[in-house]
């Protein structure tokens, strides 16, 4: 029988839909829906197993999957002994202690001898433990933000994305313990031929995430500029020059990283570019 890679997937919530996104951006197709606890994909070797997050280190740890998104504060929260083989940059969010709306914050030094409620006891044990405060930690499963209001802490440590959970029980963000996004997670080793199949759904990965960290670059410019304009568009390796039916330009195309985009088009532009166009990348095989 030809090897499958079991991969856990949170059940529902926000990760489970970037993470089925990010499949379906990667050419894998699995039926993905609500109720359904486990399914085959057509067209790749792979098994997605639906389970509640904080469940996911543990089945992997144990071998029942090979892989697992979860976010990073469930992984390191739990202290599952599993590797970290692949960050993936969505499902973002930090994990910070909140007080009442118009409390004194000093520092965290202030939370010497308070009550804190949270969902995450070890990282917020560790932290404070870094800090040298001592604090009271009340661990509840969920609706943390309704602790102070109803007697049970003077603070909360929670995740935030936006912040407007926060915001609507009379809460301020004060201190971010943790920055956390979603993590590839696997057993501390691999047999063989699940390696193989890791590596290549990896290379589909890295692919789709550097097509969304890159921009293809199209323009016209003229020739006495095109050695300042070329090199402000490096590309993957150097870029395409090629000469225009009109006399004295060509047409220059190349790769631009989104972190560098506006500074660098705003230069290209000043260095006498024209007619840029920019088009989104699909996918970019390095």
């Amino acid at each position: 029988m030809s090897s499958v890679l079991r991969i856990a997937l949170q059940k529902s919530g926000r990760l489970s839909e970037d993470s089925y996104q990010l499949f379906k951006e990667c050419g894998i197709r699995f039926d993905y829906g609500t109720g359904k606890l486990k399914s085959v994909s057509s067209n790749f070797p792979a098994e997605f197993l639906f389970l509640r997050d904080d469940d996911i280190p543990g089945y992997v740890e144990d071998g029942v999957a090979d892989l697992g998104i979860v976010g990073e504060n469930v992984a390191v929260e739990t202290g599952r002994p599993v590797q970290t083989i692949h960050k993936l940059g969505f499902s973002k969010c930090r994990l910070s202690i909140a007080i009442p709306r118009g409390n004194e914050w000093t520092g965290v030094e202030s939370l010497n001898g308070k009550n804190i409620a949270t969902s995450y006891p070890n990282l917020l044990g560790n932290y404070l433990a870094g800090q040298g405060v001592q604090a009271n930690i009340h661990e509840i499963s969920g609706s943390v933000e309704i602790a102070p209001s109803i007697g049970l802490a003077e603070a909360v440590c929670d995740i935030v994305s936006s912040g407007s959970t926060l915001m609507s029980n009379g809460l301020q963000e004060v201190e971010t313990i943790f920055r956390s996004e979603a993590i590839l997670i696997a057993p501390s080793e691999l047999a063989p031929d699940k390696q193989v199949l890791v590596d290549k759904l990896l290379f589909r990965i890295k692919s789709v995430q550097a097509a969304k960290n890159n921009k293809y670059i199209v323009l016209n410019a003229p020739n006495h500029a095109l050695d300042k304009i070329v090199a402000l568009l490096p590309g993957m390796k150097s870029p395409t020059v090629t000469p225009l039916a009109t006399e004295g330009w060509s047409s220059v195309y190349s790769v631009l990283n989104e972190n560098e985009f506006w500074e660098n088009i705003e230069a290209i532009r000043a260095a006498g570019a024209e007619g840029i166009l920019v088009i989104p990348i699909e996918k970019m095989i390095y």
